[in-house]
């Protein structure tokens, strides 16, 4: 009798609690809290629970936190904040998780709520976010303008001055590690025009997402992933008046502005109109595919619309399939996963597929290559600490390939790779999936 009674009770779906207070976790669905069954498998993949080893700092620990907030059971404190803030919201737990838990769902909303419900000043109010990672980063021109001085500084070798010296510790926390982040700024160079016609016979027509950040300092890889598109016979369409994916601003607890930032990209960017909206940027893309759920109104079925349009760059050409390339790049490569292309999207074979098929390159596999760099969007300024050890983690695993040139489909992860390769003095190349491609297509040498 107790054995059918206990096999009863263990079949009924557990009553979900009402949820009366506003707590950050309100306007979640719950079902999300429930589907982690605290396996602790995603423990061994979360880059803070492999540094730090606290079960607080784990994905299972931090749904527990966020669940027993919204149950009521838990004051958020300061500590409970932190626990979560320094969480970089990699999603390889979803990757590690059988039961399937949505972990982005949980923490990206619960973040924002918890900074709209904070008393007192938010995070977001202060005078790095407001004038640095909001006032400049989203903004293209502004930060063209912006990067003068950088730009003048590298010109004349004080760039190199003030790095091996040391001399950037004197300026503000953040903006110091900015300055250490600057990769080398080359001279801009024109920008994209509006249409690019397909070479050969035309296989697809694309709209290429951009960027902000992207297109200031990596406006080289805009025109080579626009070029590989054209090898492949696609048009490729630059839409005027596409703005920011709005990542920097939701990932900041930031809602609204994101939000307009993606309603006028949907205004931009017609995906009717195309058969995908490319981005080469893993970040961006990952932010441009969620859309659809972040916001729930009027405009929600647009957004959805535009989201399921959204691919990779990658994972468009090898869905496409890659017209190979002849030109020779006889090195020693190895290819970082970035967070959010193989945890948040998905995409892990396609990048490998694709520079497989480069004349010459030797490809060897990174250990923990999925493993968070530290970078994490603007993570890497907010949390340098834990930025650092990741990054120096990172490293220590590339240097084991002997490779001399790094792959990766993010910006974030160029800058930061790059970033700690000067700090230990390494001499390597940091480069982008689609610069390797074009050079090959081209036929030209890589300069190490």
């Amino acid at each position: 009798m107790t054995q059918a009674t206990d096999e009863s009770t263990a079949n009924t779906a557990p009553t979900l609690p009402v949820v009366s207070r506003e707590t950050p976790g309100s306007g979640i669905d719950y079902g999300y809290f429930l589907d982690c069954v605290h396996c602790g498998l995603c423990t061994a993949s979360c880059p803070t629970y492999a540094e730090l080893g606290n079960e607080n700092d784990s994905p299972r620990g931090r749904i527990y936190l966020m669940r027993a907030v919204t149950d009521g059971r838990l004051t958020l404190n300061h500590e409970v904040t932190r626990h979560l803030d320094l969480c970089l919201d990699c999603r390889a737990c979803e990757t590690a998780c059988p039961s399937g838990v949505q972990y982005g769902k949980l923490i990206e909303p619960f973040r924002v709520a918890m900074e709209e419900q904070k008393e007192g000043p938010a995070k977001r109010d202060d005078w790095f976010h407001r004038w640095i990672l909001f006032g400049l980063f989203p903004h293209p021109k502004r930060l063209q303008r912006a990067l003068l001085p950088a730009r003048v500084a590298q010109a004349i070798g004080l760039d190199k001055l003030v790095f091996n010296t040391g001399l950037w510790r004197l300026l503000p926390g953040r903006l110091g590690r900015l300055v250490t982040m600057l990769p080398k700024l080359e001279k801009p160079s024109t920008t994209l025009p509006k249409v690019l016609p397909a070479k050969g016979k035309r296989r697809a027509r694309v709209a290429l997402f951009s960027g902000c950040v992207s297109d200031v300092m990596f406006r080289r890889t805009n025109w080579a992933t626009a070029r590989v598109l054209q090898e492949n016979g696609c048009d490729v369409i630059v839409p005027k008046g596409q703005a920011c994916c709005g990542a920097i601003h939701f990932h900041s607890g930031s809602s609204d502005p994101a939000r307009e930032l993606a309603d006028q990209n949907i205004a931009a960017i017609k995906p009717a109109d195309v058969d995908a909206v490319v981005v080469n940027v893993a970040g961006c893309g990952s932010m441009l595919k969620d859309y659809g759920h972040h916001w729930s109104d009027d405009k929600q079925g647009q957004r959805e619309a535009f989201a399921n349009k959204v691919k990779d760059v990658n994972e468009f050409l090898d869905d496409l399939g890659l017209l190979a390339p002849r030109g020779r790049i006889p090195v020693k490569a190895t290819y970082h996963d970035a967070c959010h292309l193989a945890h948040a999207q998905g995409v892990r074979d396609a990048p490998r597929n694709l520079l497989k098929q480069i004349p010459g390159l030797e490809l060897v596999e990174l250990a923990e290559s999925d493993l968070c760099c530290g970078a994490a969007g603007t993570y890497n300024l907010t949390e340098p600490e834990m930025a650092g050890r990741l990054s120096r983690r990172k490293m220590n695993n590339i240097l084991e390939t002997g490779a001399r040139v790094v792959v990766t489909a993010n910006t974030g992860c160029l800058m930061q790779i790059s970033c700690e390769s000067r700090l230990q003095g390494q001499n390597l190349k940091i480069i982008h999936p689609m610069d390797l491609l074009d050079l090959s297509y081209r036929e030209k040498e890589l300069v190490l």
